[in-house]
């Protein structure tokens, strides 16, 4: 099946299979900040845009993508770099593993919500899974963040 995919701005026009998932397409293609975790769409890792709504990428096939505007982290370096800030200083970055998809997560988070509530940020990162921490220098770092953001 031929497919046209744009990815942060760049066209892909390329044959694929029927059943290839958008994640073994963007990895193909060098995004490798797209990370494979579960394969049940359950832990985030894999979290892209897709027209600007984040997707799991490793339950979404790469055809339905056809037509369609992605975007990985590779495409957000300076916001993503900006939040990473936030989530040091915060003691929320440990080993980084989930980092990609938890601030694709967090930047649509930001784009979608005003003034979320904790109890907002927690339901709508609650599929972003972190092995690591106990989420809270997590929520410290997203609200520090957002409220910066609307100064």
């Amino acid at each position: 099946m031929k497919v046209k995919i744009t990815v942060n701005d760049k066209l892909f026009d390329k044959h694929i299979p029927n059943d290839m998932m958008l994640i073994d397409f963007l990895r193909k293609y060098g995004f490798v900040s797209v990370k494979r975790g579960c394969d049940t769409d359950n832990c985030g890792l894999c979290t892209v845009w897709v027209d600007g709504t984040p997707v799991l990428s490793c339950s979404y096939p790469a055809a339905r993508a056809d037509g369609k505007q992605v975007t990985t982290l590779e495409g957000l370096q300076d916001e993503a770099a900006e939040f990473g800030r936030y989530m040091v200083n915060q003691g929320a970055e440990q080993c980084g593993f989930c980092s990609p998809g938890f601030i694709m997560s967090v930047l649509a988070m930001k784009r979608e919500l005003k003034n979320p509530t904790e109890q907002q940020i927690k339901e709508y990162l609650a599929g972003n899974l972190c092995r690591c921490t106990g989420y809270t220098s997590h929520i410290r770092a997203i609200q520090e963040y957002l409220e910066d953001q609307s100064k």
